[in-house]
């Protein structure tokens, strides 16, 4: 915001040549800034769209650092995240990164806001389905280091998870040569107490292996 124009009223601000390079959304963010006398050199620029200055706006509202995600780089969404951690006193500069979509550092918020390691899962190899399943694990003091890696997807982690809540050997099945199907497979075999070492290898396709173990299943009971 240009200094000439600090000391003018907001009526007459309105008028200028300034003023008048916004469209009619943008202006309306900057008229209820100035209007409650907030500091709306923040966000008074024309690389920011509407969206963006009513975030930055809210974040000044309620006298927090926009400093942090005033910048055009971040969508309104991410602004929306780094906003809302900065209210709840959260350490945002974990997740402040244009390389995290708000999505993802929804889930880093979320990791913060209960105390979780969230170094473990706030890296931009993990997509925010990921990450959810590594703070579920984390959340239910589980080791998460067994499925935390980029090269399983968010299904295969939950098997992997869900395997852990149910006291299962998860070594055996969480392993990057087993697709989602093999791994609920084996999964499976395990809860019912089957002796999955039959079936549990990779060149069984899922298929197979639910031959497999519904046949040891039906064994098990006569």
């Amino acid at each position: 915001m240009n200094k000439i124009y600090n000391n003018l009223s907001v009526e007459n601000l309105t008028k200028t040549k300034w003023f008048n390079q916004f469209d009619e959304y943008q202006k309306q963010e900057i008229k209820k800034g100035l209007k409650a006398n907030l500091d709306v050199s923040f966000y008074a620029k024309k690389e920011f769209d509407w969206e963006q200055m009513n975030e930055i706006r809210a974040g000044l509202r309620d006298n927090l650092d926009v400093s942090i995600y005033a910048k055009s780089e971040y969508s309104w969404a991410q602004m929306e995240a780094m906003r809302e951690g900065l209210k709840d006193n959260l350490n945002v500069s974990i997740y402040a990164n244009p390389d995290f979509n708000f999505l993802q550092m929804r889930e880093i918020r979320w990791g913060l806001e209960k105390n979780l390691n969230v170094s473990i899962y706030a890296k931009s190899d993990f997509d925010f389905s990921q990450m959810k399943e590594i703070r579920k694990g984390l959340e239910a003091n589980l080791d998460v280091s067994w499925y935390a890696k980029p090269e399983f997807n968010w299904i295969q982690m939950f098997c992997v998870r869900k395997g852990f809540e149910e006291n299962l050997d998860v070594s055996i099945y969480a392993k990057i040569d087993y697709n989602k199907h093999q791994m609920d497979e084996i999964r499976l075999g395990l809860r019912d107490n089957l002796n999955v070492s039959i079936y549990a290898k990779p060149e069984f396709d899922w298929e197979q292996m639910r031959e497999i173990r519904l046949k040891l299943m039906k064994e098990s009971t006569l």
